[in-house]
């Protein structure tokens, strides 16, 4: 009767995922808790789905765990425990594998082994992982599905199923991230190595020993899938091994920097401008991303501006209240020629910056001039102004939003772009945050008559979060910046496009600024992600978000630093602490926002801050070059 029972239940089991995709989430805890009341007959250690376990109060893995098993890739026990320390079978593992990438392709076909009959309780689950790459057996034909795994064999095994390959060379990775990187077998040293570029990896309470053949327990294989498979930061970061490269040894690295006219005057004057690009150079930057669209103007002479808005150029912004003069600044000058000549002269790129995007000043020429290129929100209003600000300062604050939707808007943003790509020797086109809509704007007749085109007459949700609609608008802007991508290359090949957004999920669903999508459609070719952070566990969760790391695997990607606001210091210890993390978790480099604020605005002396980043940058490094270093992204990948 036992083994009756046991092949009927096996039988089952094998079933049951099948079966609770078809009939849904309770169909699939009926048939567990049906599993369960047998699960003791045949398999006493049978684990038990469950959230909360009465044996990880206090653990360090504690919310990997628990997430995990809210997706039922882990499991307890009947006890109420789920044995943190517990050692996982070949076996066990597979399950969590077949459970953690349900989705993942087929690679090979085969997977039945001498040791695992049919009626072997994990015999699919077994099959899957080596059919989808992440597991394989022994000579002989056998997999030991009762064997303890090894945290090297863990490790190897999820980057190998998930593709990751080193792309550094592996033994100076090894040997940059633990004290034991010679107990590494040979076999699994490139392996281990894309595994810890990837994050995969997790030492506790050590983040420096490895202890490669040591057996993994249930709490380490827990945070090796948390590491894989989670968008969130579930794992303490101090247990997260990463290869320390020297700051001295760095030869290719993007050390930038942003150039604004507010609260700045480096653009103001010739002077001011050589002397800047001189002194960064001197400091072993090498890239400039100079403003060259805000406030409601170029601040180029541009005959696109000119026509459209009916002045061809302007540096100084309102916000200089008393001392604000339109003229000033401009003397006859080409603030842009002027960057791109002495920028190249001191060997750095000069890329200029896009920095408002689709918003400009409600009170700006062109939002007087057309009206009907802006959009509004559910409630007619157009204008957003930032909150916390004095009565006086909100009219100078309040901004409107050019249409991203509207044909004659894309025409204007694409002519302002490649009038610069047609017109100067630049190195490249940033595009800022703010190449995106505020989620509670696109209620305007415009937008609205699209989206019921595309929707058989039916009107947008009102609810402006609405999954669809955000969707829908996202993909619009996205489906614009690929004929804006297509109109630089066509103008000059060799001009890359650069985004500097906010990080995700915020830049999506706050801002309809789908990055993620531009980047994995290869629209994107340097990324610069703005996590202007002062909590550094924030700082750095920010850094391990799933997004960025597959994009710092197709292209570089750099994060933005925040360097000091003009009423908001940031100390050097914060800037030095951060810029080691983005280096030791191997993103492509670095830019700060702004200039003024690297010296000045801070609670130290512009010396303290210039010796500073002297130590920051002591040689000089080429930023990379993404024609021969790196690979468009595959829009299929991840």
């Amino acid at each position: 009767m036992k083994r009756f029972l046991k092949r009927l239940l096996t039988a089952w089991a094998d079933g049951l995922v099948s079966f609770s995709r078809t009939f849904g989430h309770q169909a699939w805890l009926v048939c567990l808790f049906l599993l369960g009341a047998f699960a003791a007959i045949w398999q006493p250690t049978a684990a038990y789905s469950q959230i909360t376990f009465n044996d990880i109060q206090g653990h360090w893995a504690k919310p990997c765990i628990e997430q995990l098993a809210l997706q039922q890739i882990v499991r307890g026990y009947p006890d109420g425990s789920f044995k943190p320390n517990a050692p996982v079978t070949r076996a066990e593992f597979a399950a969590m594998l077949s459970q953690s990438f349900a989705d993942a392709s087929e690679l090979r076909t085969g997977g039945k082994f001498a040791d695992v009959p049919a009626s072997h309780w994990a015999s699919t689950s077994i099959r899957k992982a080596y059919q989808t790459g992440f597991l394989a057996g022994y000579p002989g034909g056998v997999f030991q599905p009762n064997q303890n795994i090894p945290r090297v064999q863990a490790l190897v095994s999820l980057a190998s199923g998930l593709k990751y390959v080193p792309t550094q060379p592996h033994q100076e990775t090894l040997q940059a991230a633990f004290t034991d990187a010679a107990q590494i077998p040979d076999y699994s040293q490139g392996a281990i190595a894309a595994a810890t570029e990837n994050q995969l990896v997790v030492n506790y309470p050590n983040v420096r020993t490895f202890n490669p053949n040591q057996t993994a327990s249930r709490a380490e294989i827990a945070t090796f899938l948390c590491q894989a498979t989670q968008k969130t930061a579930l794992v303490p970061s101090q247990y997260i091994a990463t290869a320390k490269t020297p700051t001295n040894n760095l030869t290719e690295e993007i050390r930038g920097v942003w150039l604004t006219n507010i609260d700045s005057d480096v653009l103001f004057s010739p002077e001011k401008t050589t002397s800047a690009l001189q002194r960064l150079k001197e400091l072993n930057f090498n890239t400039v991303y100079p403003t060259v669209w805000n406030w409601g103007y170029t601040l180029y002479p541009s005959q696109v501006a000119k026509q459209v808005i009916g002045r061809e150029a302007q540096i100084s912004t309102p916000l200089e209240k008393e001392s604000y003069d339109p003229e000033r600044g401009l003397q006859g000058r080409d603030v842009l020629k002027e960057l791109v000549e002495v920028g190249h002269q001191n060997g750095m790129r000069v890329i200029p910056w896009f920095e408002f995007g689709f918003k400009s000043p409600s009170y700006s020429e062109l939002a007087k001039r057309h009206p009907d290129w802006l959009t509004q929100k559910r409630d007619g209003t157009q204008t957003q102004v930032p909150n916390g600000l004095k009565a006086e300062d909100r009219k100078l604050q309040e901004i409107v939003w050019l249409n991203p939707f509207k044909p004659e808007v894309q025409q204007f943003i694409q002519e302002l772009v490649v009038e610069i790509v047609r017109n100067y020797d630049v190195d490249g086109i940033q595009l800022d945050d703010h190449f995106g809509l505020p989620v509670e704007f696109g209620y305007d007749d415009f937008t609205v008559e699209l989206y019921k085109k595309d929707h058989q007459g039916k009107a947008p949700p009102t609810n402006p979060n609405d999954p669809e609609w955000v969707r829908w608008r996202a993909n619009k802007i996205t489906d614009y910046l690929t004929r804006l991508f297509r109109a630089i290359k066509d103008t000059k090949q060799d001009v890359i496009l650069s985004v500097s957004p906010n990080p995700l999920p915020y830049s999506y669903e706050f801002a309809l600024a789908d990055w993620h999508q531009w980047e994995r459609r290869g629209l994107v070719e340097e990324l610069i992600v703005q996590i202007y952070r002062d909590d550094f566990n924030t700082f750095t969760s920010e850094l391990e978000q799933p997004e960025i790391t597959a994009a710092r695997r197709h292209i570089p990607t750099g994060i933005g630093i925040l360097s000091g606001l003009n009423k908001k210091p940031v100390s050097l210890s914060q800037i030095k602490k951060q810029v080691e993390a983005v280096r030791q978790r191997g993103f492509a480099g670095v830019s700060f926002f702004f200039y003024e604020t690297l010296w000045n605005n801070s609670t130290e002396t512009p010396q303290q801050r210039q010796t500073a980043f002297g130590l920051l940058f002591p040689m000089p490094a080429e930023p990379p070059d993404v024609s021969e270093d790196w690979q468009p992204s595959n829009a299929s990948a991840d």
